[in-house]
């Protein structure tokens, strides 16, 4: 896959040194930003920015909304960041659904590892030390 557009979603300092990391590997980088954070540093520091209809965390945490800026922005990737939809298999699934690159662990291992139960026997599973408990 050859990117060249990535949609940073996410807000902050977070955003801003995921904006660097893509100018450095010379992708075009994409802010979103709530109606609230308009005013925001991430919003400058991206090539471009989008916003989003709501307010606060609620507004970074809508999966669908986040998809179709992506999607009219002509995006080849998402980059959640950490926090938000970073360890949303779902999210993940949506983005590998709508043709977008998710950055990060695929559906299935955000799956196996959110829930700690299953993250353990799979950790003994495959002989790597775990600590009694």
């Amino acid at each position: 896959m050859n990117l060249k557009h990535l949609l940073i979603a996410n807000r902050g300092e977070i955003a801003i040194r995921i904006a660097r990391s893509a100018a450095e590997a010379n992708l075009h980088s994409h802010a979103i930003y709530s109606e609230d954070d308009a005013q925001s540093d991430h919003v400058t520091k991206a090539d471009a920015a989008h916003r989003l209809t709501g307010t606060g965390p609620a507004a970074y945490l809508d999966a669908a909304q986040i998809i179709d800026v992506a999607r009219e922005a002509n995006c080849d990737a998402i980059h959640p960041g950490y926090g938000f939809l970073s360890e949303n298999a779902s999210f993940a699934r949506s983005c590998e659904t709508a043709g977008l690159l998710f950055v990060g662990p695929t559906p299935a291992v955000l799956e196996a590892f959110g829930d700690k139960g299953r993250a353990r026997a799979l950790a003994e599973q495959s002989e790597v030390p775990v600590l009694p408990g």
